[in-house]
């Protein structure tokens, strides 16, 4: 691997080998890119890292997940980049020519599913797979003007896929289209077990403010459109008993010390040229004693019946993805860490619960994406991807 090709930096440089899929199916003639975490047969899995990848072998098989994608007639069109082991937000890599935004060529992509999000994005894939384990479906979605849906924990196989937080880490996918995306979603999720109509959309009056001043008035629109769709959206006023901050912090430490569990003796074990920012995290991870990582456990359990409470089986929050549009390649370090804890405040919800998000594309500020999202009870993905669908009607009708 040399690095990446194409216009866009959103595939890795790697020789191309046919990978049987399914000449007719439901996604037939549609194009699939996949994350440099997954396996594909016949490829080495790099997962961002120079080292990761001279020392691994080829893939024996596809990861399953990515070979139902394949077996409903997807053709396979490369491995995407993605940031060092999927432990960053803004599609950065250190070892890579950084992937471009077509949506918004001066802004950052996110990651860690960069590559994926920009090779639909920019139209070089119909569907690319990544995964959420912090918000690497969720942000480079609402960055690139993409659906992305982070999935029910545990719903979808990660069979012969890269660990990074596995109490986090789930599969996803990205594509331009909901007919597509709801297609796939179909194929991978098959019928919801939460069986309940989601019809009482709800908001939380901190979530909200969470949004960026650049991104206020578009926001306020956005939510406008969901009332119109879905009704009323009802302000609860409901507090959790654990603050904003001390549910990121919970998500902080939670993930890097599950990031080191799985990655720290490899990091230990040579040197890594890890890149700046993501030896930083997980030296982070490593730092995070058993009695607090303990303690936020208890947290996060209480958080998650707290959550599930106030959605019940018919509710649904509304609320920003992320703090506003992408921010700019060229932003200091301190504008990149005040976005990230900004973003990281509306991501970790679904994380340290486990429950669905999707975020749909129907926002804009100084003309670069900025998404909505849904987020729904347990087991409740289709219903979103449903509902997205909905509101993405009405928009394209405003």
């Amino acid at each position: 691997m040399t690095g990446t090709h194409g216009p866009l930096n959103a595939f890795l440089d790697l020789r191309q080998m046919p990978v049987a899929n399914a000449e007719l199916g439901p996604l037939a003639g549609l194009r699939l890119a996949v994350k440099d975490i997954y396996d594909v047969a016949g490829y080495r899995t790099g997962c961002g890292n120079l080292r990761k990848f001279a020392h691994s072998n080829a893939a024996s098989r596809t990861a399953p997940a990515v070979q139902t994608i394949l077996d409903a007639g997807a053709r396979f069109v490369g491995k995407t980049q993605t940031d060092e082991l999927a432990f960053a937000l803004f599609g950065q890599n250190a070892h890579f020519s950084f992937p471009v935004n077509p949506a918004a060529p001066d802004r950052v992509t996110g990651g860690s599913s960069s590559g994926s999000a920009s090779a639909v994005a920019g139209r070089l894939a119909d569907i690319a797979t990544g995964s959420d384990t912090g918000g690497s479906i969720r942000a480079p979605a609402s960055f690139c003007g993409l659906i992305g849906l982070r999935t029910t924990h545990g719903r979808i196989s990660l069979d012969g896929a890269m660990k990074l937080a596995p109490s986090f880490d789930t599969f996803g996918w990205f594509a331009d289209d909901i007919e597509t995306y709801e297609t796939v979603g179909k194929l991978l999720l098959g019928r919801d077990p939460h069986q309940h109509s989601l019809d009482r959309p709800l908001t939380l009056g901190w979530l909200d403010e969470m949004v960026a001043r650049p991104a206020l008035a578009e926001y306020a629109g956005m939510k406008a459109l969901a009332s119109a769709v879905f009704g009323a959206l009802a302000t609860t006023a409901t507090h959790f008993s654990s603050s904003p901050d001390e549910l990121y912090w919970c998500f902080r430490r939670l993930q890097a010390k599950e990031a080191w569990g799985v990655h720290g003796e490899w990091i230990t074990s040579g040197e890594r040229e890890l890149g700046p920012g993501v030896e930083e995290r997980f030296g982070f991870g490593r730092a995070v004693d058993d009695r607090t990582a303990q303690a936020e456990k208890v947290r996060r359990l209480t958080f998650r019946g707290e959550l599930g409470a106030l959605l019940g089986t018919d509710g649904f929050l509304v609320l920003p993805t992320v703090p506003g549009p992408a921010p700019y390649v060229d932003s200091t370090p301190e504008q990149f860490q005040t976005y990230r804890e900004r973003a990281l405040h509306l991501l970790c919800l679904a994380g340290l619960s486990g429950f669905p998000q999707i975020t749909l594309p129907i926002g804009s500020v100084a003309g670069a994406p900025f998404g909505l999202s849904l987020l729904g009870p347990s087991g409740s993905d289709i219903a979103l991807i449903r509902l997205g669908r909905k509101l993405l009607d009405a928009a394209q009708r405003a």
